[in-house]
């Protein structure tokens, strides 16, 4: 299995966007990872609203950390890309908070 790259996804509601927002700008600032839009809808799998933070195997080490220190006690659900989505999305996932039940229905086992 080769991991690509990884992709960490920050979820949150109507309640609680305002902190997302926060940490979407901290993720920003910090140079480590490609940032995605902020969605106010459910899209794709995801059960939440949420925002995608991308970066490469290699920054693993140092992702990690700052998720756990930034994350503001919303939830990250965390997946590498090796080309298995599904996989991906449950075998290999790491949660951060909550766990939440994905919409894998697109996804070939």
């Amino acid at each position: 299995m080769e991991i690509k790259e990884y992709h960490a996804h920050l979820y949150f509601g109507e309640a609680t966007l305002e902190r997302a927002k926060k940490v979407v700008e901290l993720a920003k600032e910090s140079g480590l990872f490609t940032v995605g839009r902020v969605h106010e809808k459910n899209v794709g799998p995801h059960p939440r609203w949420s925002c995608q933070f991308l970066f490469e195997n290699s920054q693993l080490p140092t992702v990690l950390p700052w998720i756990i220190e930034n994350r503001d006690g919303l939830t990250i659900f965390m997946h590498p890309q090796t080309g298995d989505d599904y996989a991906d999305h449950t075998d290999h996932a790491i949660w951060m908070g909550e766990r939440l039940e994905l919409n894998l229905q697109n996804f070939k086992k």
